[in-house]
């Protein structure tokens, strides 16, 4: 089949199935599309995790001071990345709804206003971290020993804000019009570019031995701004390539071509009031929430000091180790937000509970299995992250624990991008924040003193299964569903 000259692939094709004629879709197909999707996804979100910490351990080649100087900042950079994901959330679930409605033009008027509003947001935020560079590491408790790289670091990391909003905000554009395979391949090509010019900028000019062979590998040696400018650059090239595919190739979402720019005018890009409030309520809550999980974050890493330092560093590297583990419920929940965005845009109640029923069961069901690699491999993964038996021992009864948790972990991150398709966000945004301060934060420093890191992540366990339960409830009752497509018998 081929649309405007373009043949459509087999997940294009399905998709035009939901927009077009979904309610005669087999449930084999909706599995197919499903998978389709989420594979690209799971892939993308496994790459940005790697990214996320390859400064890092390139930098922990310099020394603790400059680890310590990246630690130091890293849960302000979450907040950042946290309230730039969130703003571009609102905008590419509205488009997500128009597609669905096969309202190409109204989810182009949408793209255009985006790019000015995040583009402006990123900005904004590029200001403020600029400012308060010099001031931050001392307010988090750093010497001057390591505020030094830490400011460097972060004042790079600001100016990497526009293009970071801009990345994020097309990546999720293309993903909602269902093009999960481009973002997701550039994705992992920013990791790729990350790396090389990390090599290139953190260590300075040396000699290296490759298969028997020395060789000079060239380098600036700029330590910790290196890593930072290496990740500015890989953002650059990433974005301009996003560009390109969203705002000229997209089949429903370009905004540059000569039929389409001939009806053009600088006032489409202008953004209205209607996009503007539908953009802030689903964002906002969204944005809320990253912003009371960092004091989250912040307040379970000191119930975990006064337990010591190989508490600290086992607990560190835990949280790492998990990471791997969840991030394939990530990817699914990226699908389900697409797949529940367009079936709602197209006015299938029925289609998109049935695809928010396959998401879910296909997150339990993968991060289960992952949750028994976790717990069988966990000597294995801790092991390879630190050499010390205390650090070792430690990580591993924390992650033996949480493997308990996955299965329903991944009911309440795939349940979470079901009810961000629909544009529900207030409601679980809440329920997020509530299980983990009443629950987990109450918990933790309940056990800690009794149970040391154990009591920590048991709380973390009991939590996540307490979240899974209460979102699959929410899942169940419709609540999620537009009020306009909500059956009759169904009320808030």
């Amino acid at each position: 089949m081929e649309k405007k000259g373009k043949t459509l692939s087999r997940t294009d094709l399905l998709l035009e199935r939901v927009r077009s004629g979904g309610s005669n879709m087999t449930t084999r197909e909706q599995v197919e599309l499903a998978a389709r999707l989420a594979l690209p996804a799971i892939l993308a979100q496994i790459s940005s995790i790697v990214m996320e910490y390859i400064d890092a351990s390139m930098v922990g080649q310099l020394g603790a001071i400059s680890s310590a100087s990246i630690g130091l900042i890293a849960t302000t950079t979450w907040l950042f990345w946290g309230l730039g994901s969130a703003a571009a959330t609102g905008f590419s679930v509205q488009v997500a709804h128009k597609i669905g409605a096969s309202d190409a033009p109204g989810a182009r008027r949408i793209l255009r206003q985006s790019l000015v509003v995040c583009l402006s947001l990123g900005l904004l935020l590029m200001l403020i971290g600029i400012s308060i560079s010099g001031r931050l590491p001392y307010w988090l408790g750093g010497n001057e020993e390591i505020a030094i790289g830490a400011t460097e670091y972060f004042l790079i990391f600001a100016f990497t804000m526009p293009v970071f909003l801009m990345t994020f905000l097309m990546s999720s554009m293309l993903r909602c019009s269902g093009n999960v395979k481009v973002p997701s391949l550039l994705n992992v090509s920013m990791c790729v570019l990350d790396v090389l010019f990390n090599f290139l900028l953190i260590f300075p000019t040396r000699d290296i031995h490759l298969f028997g062979t020395t060789v000079t590998m060239p380098g600036a040696g700029l330590g910790i701004m290196g890593a930072a400018l290496g990740t500015l650059f890989a953002e650059i090239i990433t974005a301009s390539l996003l560009f390109y595919f969203l705002c000229f190739r997209s089949i429903h979402l370009r905004i540059f071509g000569r039929r389409i720019w001939e009806q053009t005018t600088w006032l489409h890009f202008r953004p209205t009031m209607m996009v503007l409030r539908k953009a802030v309520k689903i964002g906002m809550p969204i944005g809320c929430e990253r912003v009371i999980m960092c004091g989250a974050q912040i307040t379970t890493t000191m119930i975990v000091a006064p337990l010591g330092m190989f508490a600290i560093a086992a607990n560190s590297f835990g949280v790492n180790a998990e990471s791997l583990c969840y991030m394939p419920g990530y990817g699914i929940a990226d699908a389900a937000t697409t797949l529940v965005g367009q079936s709602v845009g197209a006015k299938r109640e029925e289609l998109a509970r049935r695809f928010a029923s396959i998401t879910v069961i296909m997150g339990i069901s993968v991060m289960a299995l992952m949750g028994l690699v976790m717990y069988i491999a966990a000597p294995a993964m801790m092991s390879f992250m630190s050499p010390v038996p205390e650090i070792v021992g430690l990580g591993v009864e924390a992650l033996r624990i949480e493997a308990f948790a996955e299965p329903m972990f991944a009911a309440s991150i795939v349940c979470y991008g079901v009810f961000v398709g629909a544009g529900d966000t207030l409601i679980p945004s809440s329920m997020n924040l509530g299980a983990i301060w009443a629950v987990r934060i109450t918990l933790a420093f309940i056990l800690a003193p009794v149970m040391g890191l154990n009591g920590v992540w048991l709380a973390m366990c009991i939590e996540l299964n307490l979240r899974g339960v209460m979102f699959l409830l929410r899942l169940h009752s419709r609540l999620w569903i537009p009020k306009d497509l909500r059956p009759k018998t169904i009320t808030q």
